[in-house]
Order: structure tokens, then sequence, then C-alpha cells
């Protein structure tokens, strides 16, 4: 999946900001591939970007209108429709993270075969997988691993390979989920992929490579997380990581949405972790931890990241608050 870009933003008449997390997102990390956004009422939540019509968008450059929000049940509502049609029409590819595919709308579908454009339904995968092998490929790579799902995974995949690129090392983002695709351009969504083909998908997400110095390799779930261990495993086995940062949210006391599994400790997670690597990469080691830490203030966030680095030996930051720098120097040593 290789999406065009520069992309048109696509708020709907969403009203909710967190429902714009998907473009919010995208414009956070990529702002240069963001031509401006449409919304459908001047009562839609707006990123601060020009406001364009489809024509002007595309005149503009746009290529690709990326529906940016979600909505409960992930539906495209009927409402949206309209201005679909007429994206394809003007020769816009339409791209969507919603459950319900744009390929499964007939209008849709026969609009963009007519007009020679793409759907693009990155929650869902269709393409040729192979299984995972575990033979060593050229590259180095490096895997955010989580003590539970929703911790910054993804945004300390993304943080790191800023802060690597602005050190002098080369380094890619390869995504494995919606926002992380959209904001690639490219990747697969590993939770779409049937289980026995999850390392395999890894795998071509990360083949050989000697052009640049690190792919960074976008985690999902958690290995001590009994919803969504199984993506997590394939992940850590098609990765072949050399270096792997864990991820953890202070203050969280149970899986999520599982009140009954009480979280795991750092110590159990990253044994378990460094176990499953090494099956595909004997040398695969812990190279930092990121923590989210806005249940603390900020003099106890950084006592606490002074009290784990001592205890870990091992770089420990809060990304959003205090970046990713000192665990992006240790790469330069591998």
């Amino acid at each position: 999946m290789q999406i065009p870009q520069p992309y048109l933003l696509f708020l709907g008449d969403v009203t909710d900001p967190l429902a714009a997390k998907t473009a919010r997102g995208i414009l956070q990390w990529r702002p240069e591939i963001c031509t401006g956004q449409l919304r459908l009422t001047p009562e839609t939540v707006s990123l601060g970007l020009a406001d364009l019509s489809l024509a002007d968008a595309y005149a503009k450059g746009a290529r690709t209108l990326v529906l940016g929000t979600a909505n409960a049940g992930g539906f495209i509502p009927q409402t949206w429709l309209p201005t679909l049609e007429q994206a394809l029409d003007i020769g816009f590819n339409l791209a969507s993270g919603m459950h319900q595919r744009l390929g499964d709308n007939r209008l849709l579908a026969q609009r963009a075969s007519a007009n020679s454009c793409e759907l693009f339904d990155v929650r869902h995968f269709d393409g040729e997988l192979e299984v995972g092998n575990g033979k060593a490929r050229a590259g180095k790579r490096l895997l955010t691993v989580g003590t539970d799902c929703s911790v910054g995974k993804m945004y300390t995949s993304l943080a790191l390979e800023k802060e690597m690129n602005q050190q002098g090392l080369d380094a890619q983002f390869c995504a494995t989920g919606q926002t992380g695709i959209f904001i690639s351009g490219k990747g697969i969504a590993i939770d779409a992929v049937v289980a026995d083909f999850i390392s395999g998908a890894t795998e071509a997400i990360s083949p050989d490579f000697d052009d640049h110095d690190w792919d960074i390799i976008e985690g999902q779930g958690s290995l001590l997380n009994p919803a969504f261990a199984g993506v997590s495993m394939g992940l850590l086995h098609g990765a072949q990581p050399d270096a792997m940062v864990l991820c953890h949210e202070v203050g969280r006391k149970h899986i999520r949405h599982l009140p009954h599994m009480p979280m795991p400790t750092l110590d159990t997670v990253m044994a378990a972790n460094l176990t499953a690597a090494r099956l595909t990469n004997p040398r695969a080691t812990f190279v930092g931890i990121c923590l989210n830490t806005s249940a603390l203030n900020e003099n106890e966030a950084r006592t606490y990241c002074k009290q784990l680095a001592s205890q870990y030996q091992l770089p420990v930051t809060d990304p959003v608050r205090f970046g990713v720098s000192a665990i992006a120097e240790q790469l330069h040593q591998l």
C-alpha cells in the first residue's frame, strides 16, 4: 500500500476534537504533505490549516483526500458521500481508516474505476504475503514494544525517526497501523493480517536494505496483553530488532479495558520481549525506555525518569516532555 501525496485532510462534519486524531497526527508528523483541510460545516473541528475546496486543493497539488476522522462503528456517513464522489470525479484518490471499506460502496468503486483513481482502505489488507522465515536481513532495525496497548509506541517511533535524522543517522519509519500508514504513505496494518502471516508481513515492511542506516518499526499491542499478544509476537519475530525501546504509561493500574489483569512489571515485560526477539535476532537488546508521564508533574516526571535510568542503566525519558535525544545517541554505537 503506497498512498499518493500530498493530502487534503477531510474532517467531514465532526465536532469532537478527539475524533480528528488521525488527521491531527498526520499534520503533526508530516505537515509538508498536508495541503489543507476540507470541512463540511463551520462547526466542524479545525486543524488550523487553510480551508480549501476540492478544486482548489487539487490545483495546489493534493492528490489524495484522506478521511482523517473516526466515529463510533467506523462507518462512512451518508452525508459525506456527495463530497467523496465529487473528489473522485476531480481525480482524487480516497484513503480511509474506517472499518467500512470505501470499495464496498458500489458508487464509489464505479467512480474510482471510471476516473482511474484508487481507494485505499488502510485498516484492511488484501495483498499477497508469505509466512515469515526468520532469515537474517541486511540493515539495522529498531522496534518499539509496550507494557500495554496505547502507551505511545507510534509517537516514540516517529520521535526517534525525527531525532535520529537530526543527529545524522538516516532513519526511516515503518508503519504497522492505520495512522502510521497515513503519516508514512505506505505500510501494512498488521492487525488486519491473518495470524500466520504477521511475521512475514513485518519482514515485507522492512526488507533487506543498504541505502539508509535504520528502520524504525512501529510496535503494536503488548506481549503480555491477553487480547493483543499475537500481533506483538509476530512483530517481534518479523522485525528481528537489533534494538528495542520499551513504552509505558506511568500510573496505569491494569491492562487497558481488562480491570482483572494487573499491569506487569517493566522487568517482566523486558524479559519476555528479549526472549521472543532473540529467536530471530540473538543480538536484540533494549536501548531505552519511553514513558507517558502525564499523571505526574514535570519535577516528578524528571525524578522518576532518573530513578529508572539508574535502575536499568538505560536512557529513560518522556518523549513529549523531554525528547528522545539520549536514546538516539545510543544508536550511533550499534
